[in-house]
């Protein structure tokens, strides 16, 4: 059951993520898709063919973790901005998220931003490691923050620019 107008419960998180032990290997996509809509941009834009659609162009899309080499083509390819690439490896403290991004003020490299929740709730500030702006994202950014691990997986988009505030 989704709540909070398309937020996923924990128990709907729990049934989309990657194992422990997938989460040790290295980067890895998360697919937060919540609608059954006509759309599959993310099967095409992927490179190793781990997203798929169970029975069709109007179902959720499927991740196979292990064949999901966290490349990120599919962050700017999901118009529904419902994918992230999570890396809990960075370093011993913190993991490195790569999300969707669409708003202004557009981060820099070594900015610290806010790490927001789903529901747009500023949890922790977040250190931008990479901004990837590209025509063939049709505006879409595609940005790379530090984060504390233990907020890696609540965090899912972020604020910057002045007055951030948590």
């Amino acid at each position: 059951m989704l709540i909070n107008d398309g937020i996923f419960s924990q128990t709907e998180l729990e049934s989309i993520l990657p194992s422990p032990e997938r989460m040790k290997k290295g980067p890895v996509a998360i697919i937060e898709c919540i609608q059954d809509i006509p759309c599959d941009p993310c099967v095409s834009s992927c490179p190793s063919h781990a997203i798929t659609m169970k029975s069709g162009i109007t179902d959720k899309p499927c991740l196979d973790h292990v064949h999901c080499i966290g490349c990120g083509l599919c962050v700017a390819s999901c118009p529904g901005l419902a994918i992230f690439i999570v890396d809990m490896n960075y370093s011993n403290r913190s993991a490195s998220l790569t999300v969707p991004h669409e708003l202004l003020p557009i981060p820099k490299v070594g900015e610290i931003v806010a790490g927001l929740d789903r529901a747009g709730k500023a949890v922790c500030e977040a250190k931008t490691l990479k901004v990837i702006k590209s025509k063939k994202y049709d505006k879409t950014m595609v940005i790379t923050i530090e984060v504390p691990k233990e907020h890696a997986m609540a965090v899912r988009a972020i604020k910057a620019g002045k007055g951030m505030g948590k």
